[in-house]
């Protein structure tokens, strides 16, 4: 005669990945359905110190693309460190300041960009994720973005 089945017959490895998978549905659920917010709606575009002697490809300082989200980081700061004037589409940096661009609509826009590769920037302003499959996806793109974009440090910098 087989045994009913009672919790206290479930291995502790079987109790482990039940746990592990409720939380992992209960972590994608708030994913898809939380409200987005960040501290600021700017997003950093940074000319750093070097780039106007490094351009373009060899220096690697300056992206070619920058996503952007309408109502979530939708005004680009642009920030010069460098020790030189920067362009950036019809506006001039100049050395220790910035400007901010916002966005209002979502489209790609290129820029012309004296520091970057190919000497374009390419701003891609995306539409405010609606709840569901689309703001998890999008959650999931800008983790991988973050993750990407990671600064590579060794231990003794």
């Amino acid at each position: 005669m087989p045994m009913p089945f009672h919790f206290s017959t479930m291995s502790l490895l079987q109790r482990v990945r039940w746990g592990a998978a409720l939380a992992l549905v209960a972590v994608l659920l708030w994913a898809a359905l939380a409200p987005v917010r960040y501290p600021t709606r700017e997003r950093t575009f940074e000319f750093p110190r070097g780039a106007a002697v490094l351009r373009g490809e060899q220096a690697g300082l300056v992206p070619a693309e920058v996503r952007l989200t309408l109502g979530v980081r939708d005004v680009l700061l642009l920030h010069n460190r460098d020790i030189a004037p920067h362009v950036f589409g019809q506006v001039l940096v100049l050395p220790g300041h910035a400007f901010r661009l916002p966005f209002e609509q979502a489209g790609d826009y290129v820029y012309a960009c004296d520091a970057a590769p190919g000497h374009a920037v390419t701003v891609r302003v995306g539409t405010h994720p609606d709840p569901g499959w689309a703001r998890l996806g999008w959650r999931l793109r800008v983790l991988a973005e973050a993750v990407r974009t990671l600064p590579i440090v060794g231990p003794g910098d």
